[in-house]
């Protein structure tokens, strides 16, 4: 079973480029079985379901005009499908959920909280706390669990760039990396971690100064896995390759593979 996310930063732009990526998968022998999106920003009307179906997978999907928006594509139908954190209220489209072959699929969209003190960044704490809350139920109920997306956080240096220089700014602040320990201490493994990884490897290049030909990025993109799944990972790579396309996302996919 193979599983992704990736963060496509208008799906209306990157539909060819995604579902290239899909075909490129199947055609080399290892199929991707589900697929998180993150940012469509488009309405659910927009969505292009039809496009996906032929392409052999089913979709469940949250829209959000201009901003946000979440998918889940499998290539087995997903059950038990909810959207956003149960309990937390918030109108912005970030989490997707459903249960495919067995396993407890979340695809997430955290708050990019803009800067340290801004309201935004308020926001942010109190979302990922009601994550938390809820993530704690579901593993009691599911557990074989994945929680994978554009977390917007990194885990330590190792995701940086630039250590020294972003030290304690958006995405890179202790507050945002105890809510991210918070969920590891709940039974989540960060899958990516689990293997022997190249220095300086990312998931988000900035468009701007040649980020990505610079290699100035961040890894912010995880998938976090539960205990029971643990002993089934078999490899995650960050996919590059999508990163080189004209008018890529500022994302590449990160892939899980388990037994």
């Amino acid at each position: 079973m193979r599983l992704a996310t990736w963060n496509v930063n208008s799906l209306s732009v990157r539909l060819p480029q995604v579902l290239d990526w899909l075909a490129a998968q199947s055609a080399s022998g290892s199929p991707v079985d589900v697929l998180a999106l993150q940012e469509l920003k488009m309405t659910d009307d927009k969505f292009p379901a039809e496009a996906f179906a032929a392409a052999g997978y089913c979709a469940q999907w949250f829209g959000q005009k201009t901003y946000n928006g979440v998918a889940l594509l499998s290539r087995t139908p997903a059950t038990d499908v909810v959207k956003n954190i149960p309990g937390f209220d918030d109108d912005m489209a970030r989490v997707i959920t459903g249960t495919v072959d067995g396993v407890r699929v979340i695809g997430a969209y955290f708050p990019n909280g803009q800067e340290p003190g801004s309201e935004k960044f308020e926001y942010k704490m109190a979302w990922l706390k009601g994550l938390r809350q809820w993530i704690k139920n579901e593993l009691l109920v599911h557990p074989k669990l994945v929680l994978m997306g554009d977390y917007n956080i990194t885990f330590d240096e190792l995701d940086m760039w630039d250590p020294v220089g972003l030290q304690d700014t958006i995405h890179c602040t202790e507050e945002e990396r105890y809510h991210l320990r918070a969920l590891i201490a709940l039974g989540l493994h960060d899958s990516f971690r689990l293997f022997d990884q190249p220095p300086k490897s990312f998931s988000w290049w900035d468009y701007r100064d040649f980020g990505f030909k610079r290699n100035r990025g961040l890894r912010i993109d995880h998938i976090l896995i539960s205990t029971a799944l643990k002993p089934l990972a078999q490899a995650c790579v960050v996919d590059k390759l999508p990163r080189k396309n004209e008018r890529p996302s500022d994302h590449a996919p990160v892939v899980l593979t388990l037994a």
